[in-house]
């Protein structure tokens, strides 16, 4: 009997690992920007539109968020990131998202692409295009940035800002 219950304690533990691993690997998700996943046949994911581009040089990083107190903008909470070099104007990105919910999208304009952001260099824009003031310090509300997406294709447009 005791050999019974620890054995079933066991493969409870293990199903917990197993359940865990799928909610870890939703993060951090590195992704080419490829038009063709944001189809209007395909769904649910983001069609984000950049106008404002100050030049065609250093890099482009897109990442989507879930549009939570818990996720937006923190360290490592990112579901999906396109990285590519940097055109000056209009750049549109597809960013799928893992079902329907509320998301947030930000962008940062690297100019130089050292990888850092250099605040008086560096532009940036986010979801619904959010005043970004002293008070907020460049992270506005989850609840400024949300998107509701459903289960096609939601379109939108930010515009980069630079100081």
């Amino acid at each position: 009997m005791i050999r019974h219950r620890m054995g079933a304690f066991a493969l409870v533990g293990l199903l917990a690992v197993a359940g865990a691993a799928p909610a870890s690997a939703q993060f951090r998700n590195e992704i080419s920007n490829d038009l063709r996943k944001c189809t209007s046949a395909s769904g649910p994911g983001l069609l984000v539109t950049v106008d404002g581009v100050k030049a065609s040089q250093g890099d482009m990083r897109v990442q989507s968020y879930r549009a939570t107190k818990a996720d937006w903008l923190e360290k490592g909470h990112w579901l999906s990131r396109i990285e590519v070099p940097a055109k000056a104007g209009t750049m549109t990105f597809c960013l799928p998202v893992p079902g329907p919910g509320t998301y947030g999208v930000a962008v940062r304009h690297d100019l130089n692409g050292n990888g850092k952001t250099d605040i008086t260099e560096d532009g940036g824009a986010m979801s619904n295009n959010p005043s970004i003031n002293i008070f907020n310090l460049g992270k506005p509300s989850y609840t400024k940035v949300g998107v509701e997406v459903g289960s096609k294709v939601k379109s939108i447009r930010v515009q980069m800002k630079y100081m």
